[in-house]
């Protein structure tokens, strides 16, 4: 499992910091959507037909039970009560309050875990059989 050290650290709090003034920007009519667009999903937030959706990153697929924990509170308190993992191994919010963005991504720095490039054109986890290359009745092997 990865583990930050100061510098990671260090980057997602000021990541952090960047983006809750860039959303008090936006909702206070200082940057329009168009300016706003490119940073929200540089943060990982999808604007939806019906709601923002927050895509959290789950480095190589592992999680500490203290980030479980903090990832369950984010759905209970911040979302409907659960999360969608999704095929590439990230937990996605569908139903969080835009103006909770910040202090969501807050949370997850405590526990380091973050949303930075989590959607849009950027490298992205991916997700393969374990036995890819060596099952006997595989179809394809995976590059």
């Amino acid at each position: 499992m990865y583990v930050y050290d100061q510098y990671d650290q260090k980057i997602v709090e000021d990541r952090v910091k960047q983006f809750r003034d860039q959303t008090r920007r936006y909702l206070s009519g200082e940057l329009s959507g168009e300016e706003f667009r490119p940073l929200r999903l540089q943060n990982g937030l999808y604007i939806q037909r019906y709601a923002p959706m927050l895509r959290v990153a789950v480095p190589y697929g592992l999680l500490s039970s203290a980030q479980v924990r903090v990832l369950a509170r984010i759905a209970r308190d911040y979302d409907k009560g659960y999360a969608h993992i999704s095929t590439r191994q990230n937990v996605q919010y569908n139903w969080p309050e835009l103006e909770d963005i910040p202090e969501i991504l807050a949370e997850l720095a405590t526990v380091q875990m973050h949303a930075i490039q989590t959607s849009g054109n950027c490298l992205r986890n991916t997700t393969t059989d374990q036995f890819a290359g060596v099952a006997a009745d595989e179809i394809v092997d995976p590059p």
